[in-house]
């Protein structure tokens, strides 16, 4: 059995439900956790992340900070980190698991040594996704790299000294954040300049955010295209809150947008700086009923929905979550310029039609859109296939909740990668779910 008192690999059973109701907690931000984590191992001294997520992708991060000589150890519901500063320990080989912005992040830091080597035991999840465009960026700063064709297993190795380096924007923001941890440690500074159409300017921005946390002086231009950080700086260790995580968020308040019920969901800042904020207007444009309260977000459903079309580039994480909403509203909705959802755990844009239609759904995609027409009902009594992608098994779920018959959706304990305690939370909400041994990985 794992930690949170299910079996380490399995499928779910989601039974219909006929309303949910209650309060929750929003779990801790997935994305800020990653990111003061990093800046506090940067740090000489000690800090306090309180409130950290307990995701896969934090552990899988901690531990490579360990392997990295940074000490690090959960103190109730926070984590204290005793940095290791500018000196990340040579000669590591790190297994960052299948979270792509933690390798990145690291593959980044990885400069300051004279040797780091980065494998995955994912190799078709993580050791498919692409890295070439921050390798690029390093060499061109100075760093030593090999790598499988722009891929894992990839060996970086410094110093480099800093300056100007252009990074592409296109497939990622998550190469950009990559060299902005690092620059301020650099003797020269980072003078960034990011090409190509920028994908998901709300990540960057929280890590300037961080940054700033951690006493790190940094200057971009209002479109993010350039960003300058002064070199020779130090992060500053210390005391630094959590936020409530968005995007999995975004899956319970869409789930009680198409049930009938009242949810309320607690810790989520109304002035943050995560784009999957922007799922409560998605909601509220659909039709549901959503009320702010300070950082409680009530929905009370079961409200007619009707479709939208929106560009999704903003709040990508949230759009699977969107999408089950989507698929009870009138009409059909489609979500535009979401292309870098291709590249995640799966291809969420062909995964996600495909999972739709075996639903009875109909739904149809472009390179970079992904579009569903609402049905009044979904049969279920079937299985859907979660594609080791935490975001499909939420979609997955919030479909089956309002499916007629249950649906078994493989490979649920992907959602640890995430969102440990998605099925509880929703389990104190009403739903009701069947836990059995995994069909598949």
């Amino acid at each position: 059995m794992s930690g949170d008192g299910l079996p380490e690999r399995f499928d779910v059973i989601v039974h219909p439900a006929h309303e949910l109701r209650g309060e929750v907690r929003a779990q801790p931000s997935k994305n800020y956790t990653t990111r003061y984590l990093l800046a506090a191992a940067l740090a000489g001294g000690e800090t306090r992340v309180v409130g950290a997520a307990t995701s896969e992708d934090a552990e899988a991060l901690l531990a490579c900070l360990r392997d990295w000589g940074a000490g690090a150890e959960r103190v109730g519901e926070d984590v204290v980190v005793r940095g290791f500063g500018a000196h990340p320990r040579p000669g590591v080989t790190l297994n960052p698991g299948n979270a792509g912005a933690v390798a990145r992040f690291l593959m980044g830091v990885a400069a300051l040594t004279t040797g780091t080597t980065f494998v995955t035991d994912h190799p078709d999840s993580l050791g498919r996704r692409p890295q070439g465009d921050l390798l690029a960026a390093l060499e061109r700063l100075g760093a030593r790299v090999t790598s499988a064709g722009g891929r894992l297993p990839v060996t970086i190795s410094g110093p480099v000294r800093g300056g100007a380096v252009e990074v592409g924007a296109e497939r990622s923001s998550q190469y950009a954040s990559a060299l902005m941890f690092l620059g301020p440690l650099l003797l020269q500074g980072l003078d960034l300049h990011l090409t190509g159409e920028i994908k998901s300017h709300a990540p960057l921005r929280q890590t300037l955010d961080t940054l700033a946390a951690f006493g790190i002086q940094a200057t971009a231009s209002g479109d993010l295209r350039r960003i300058s950080i002064p070199g020779g700086q130090a992060y500053r260790a210390g005391r630094v809150l959590v936020p409530g995580d968005y995007p999995g968020s975004a899956a319970l308040l869409a789930a009680a947008a198409v049930l009938p019920g009242e949810v309320t969901v607690t810790n989520l800042r109304e002035r943050d700086l995560q784009g999957e904020r922007e799922a409560l207007a998605v909601l509220r444009d659909m039709g549901a009923e959503v009320v702010r309260e300070g950082d409680r977000v009530t929905v009370r459903g079961g409200q007619p929905l009707r479709a939208v079309t929106r560009d999704g580039d903003g709040f990508t994480d949230a759009v699977q979550a969107l999408t089950a909403a989507a698929a009870f509203a009138d009409g059909t909705t489609t979500w535009e310029n979401v292309a870098t959802l291709r590249l995640k755990e799966c291809d969420r844009i062909s995964d996600t039609r495909r999972e739709l239609e075996r639903l009875g759904l109909t739904a149809s995609e472009t390179g970079e859109s992904l579009s569903v027409t609402g049905a009044g009902r979904i049969a279920g009594g079937l299985t859907a296939d979660g594609h080791g992608d935490h975001r499909m098994i939420m979609l997955l779920t919030v479909l089956g909740l309002k499916a007629d018959a249950p649906i078994r959706i493989t490979g649920a304990h992907h959602i640890r990668k995430s969102y440990p305690a998605f099925f509880r939370h929703l389990e104190e909400l009403g739903a009701r779910f069947g836990y059995v041994e995994a069909t598949r990985d």
